[in-house]
């Protein structure tokens, strides 16, 4: 995207990792940058969950606005062959003969982390451990090693090692069978109800202009709609999401909704 982004602008695009406490320090120094539409953050399901998750958060959503959607990934619960996970009730069969189970996440208040709680939720096995990691790469690796025994993962990440056999797919954590992955049932199908995606989006800070925003959407767009960039994210397992950044202001909305429900159905602990 920021490759795109270049032309389109006629300047720089440059990126600034800032990792830490599940987005939050790179979303909080972003929300207390000057509002001068030369600084943007990305954000993903995380942002939302924090809403609820954090006593007391360093921002709140009011302080960022949001700029546009971009992409979307379905979850699937993966396991090692090693662990002689094939489905959904391999698992409960290994828990109630007393076995110990673990799933990665990509850390605390992730999308993968809410994913594994609301799994024991439906299917009655509170005693699985979870064991968080900084990011879904560290997860997948310490799956692939047998750390853990399993974890959700969006396709788009472990379609890969799915395919060369180094994982079991268990089923995709969606509605209904992915276009990606026809064959694999859902969780539901399986009798555990569990439904969970990554998505990403861009947030600006709440003073910018809305000038600055209506480019900014109308340039994410124009590349999210290209066949260039739909070519790649067929590749890749991901579903672009263009629109405007109302539709966008609305997703969020529904999402803190979605992920509070879920917080406080699970009985998750809040964090500091």
């Amino acid at each position: 995207m920021a490759r795109q982004l270049r032309p389109r602008l006629g300047q720089d695009v440059a990126i600034d990792h800032l990792p830490g406490r599940g987005t939050v320090t790179g979303v909080d120094d972003v929300a207390k940058s000057p509002a001068d539409g030369y600084t943007f953050v990305t954000v993903a399901n995380s942002f939302c969950v924090n809403e609820t998750l954090m006593r007391r958060p360093p921002y709140r959503m009011n302080d960022l606005r949001p700029v546009a959607l971009m992409a979307m990934s379905e979850h699937v619960l993966a396991a090692t062959p090693a662990s002689g996970l094939k489905n959904v009730a391999d698992i409960v069969s290994q828990y109630e003969s007393g076995k110990a189970l673990a799933y990665a996440s990509s850390g605390p208040g992730t999308s993968t982390h809410l994913a594994g709680e609301m799994l024991k939720s439906v299917l009655g096995t509170p005693g699985i451990v979870h064991v968080p990691y900084g990011g879904q790469a560290p997860a997948l690796q310490a799956l692939l090693a047998g750390k853990v025994t399993m974890m959700f993962g969006s396709w788009s990440q472990l379609r890969v090692p799915i395919a060369d056999g180094q994982l079991n797919a268990l089923g995709m954590a969606s509605e209904k069978r992915s276009a990606f992955a026809p064959h694999l049932p859902t969780l539901g199908e399986q009798g555990a109800a569990v439904e969970s995606n990554s998505w990403n989006g861009v947030l600006a800070p709440a003073g910018v202009s809305a000038r600055v925003v209506e480019r900014m959407n109308q340039e994410i767009n124009a590349i999210l709609r290209s066949e260039q960039m739909a070519a790649v994210f067929r590749e890749r397992g991901l579903v672009p999401l263009a629109g405007s950044a109302e539709r966008f202001s609305h997703f969020l909305s529904s999402e803190v909704r979605h992920y509070a429900d879920v917080i406080y159905r699970v009985g998750m602990p809040f964090e500091d």
